[in-house]
């Protein structure tokens, strides 16, 4: 009995370090979302150091896991809980890259910074926040039902991406001024890792299914695979 108690402390802490591991991607996000708005470089530098956190939270996550299937050799829906775990820190570092991703367009954005930003873009960003925290809520309580919540918002996001692309390709094919061309470009950048970040907080919605539920049926682990990668990387 001590065993298996030792085992659920165990992962009651992991779960305690995911869910502190995504409020630092929830600060990263909002952070870079004020920097986009302001035109702010010095926000934007913020969101690059709140990455280096992210991705050591990851890796010290994951080397838990590790060390509690080798030590623990959980079965069944404890190793399920594992391997959500195992899953949901790399979406989380993820999201990460996308936030960090829209912090590294502000300094092309700047080059002619009168440009407008689309409502949709600032919409997007309300949105897949809101998904980030519903889905960690989530993942918390094992909420099944606000886990599909968080999915069904997915839809809602790509509409606002495609709207804020028709907008900018009208905009660059109007337009001849080559700075204004560049900045209307950077800003679909921006809303292309937001599309990404709500796919990717609809990830960990569906792997609360999946650990609660033991159910693939509603889990695309794929999402992201075909994804093209932020600039600098």
């Amino acid at each position: 009995m001590l065993i298996r108690e030792r085992f659920m402390r165990k992962l009651g802490e992991l779960q305690a370090d995911i869910l502190q591991m995504g409020t630092l991607v929830d600060d990263q996000l909002s952070l870079a979302l004020e920097a986009l708005e302001q035109l702010d470089l010095e926000k934007a530098r913020e969101v690059i150091v709140l990455d280096k956190q992210v991705n050591e939270a990851r890796f010290n996550i994951e080397e838990d896991c590790f060390t509690l299937i080798v030590t623990q050799q959980p079965a069944a829906g404890d190793l399920r809980r594992v391997v959500a775990a195992m899953n949901i820190i790399v979406d989380l570092e993820r999201m990460g890259d996308q936030a960090k991703g829209i912090a590294k367009v502000i300094p092309y954005i700047l080059k002619y910074p009168h440009h407008p930003q689309p409502i949709e873009l600032k919409q997007m960003g309300r949105l897949v926040d809101n998904m980030l925290t519903q889905a960690l809520q989530a993942y918390a309580n094992e909420n099944v039902d606000l886990a599909r919540v968080v999915i069904a918002q997915d839809d809602e996001v790509d509409a606002l991406y495609a709207n804020v692309f028709t907008q900018v390709m009208f905009f660059m094919a109007d337009t001849k001024k080559a700075k204004r061309i560049e900045a209307a470009y950077e800003i679909l950048r921006a809303a292309r890792e937001l599309e990404r970040f709500g796919d990717l907080a609809t990830n960990i919605a569906e792997r609360t299914i999946y650990q609660v539920t033991g159910s693939m049926e509603e889990v695309n682990v794929d999402r992201n695979d075909a994804a093209e990668e932020p600039r600098g990387g």
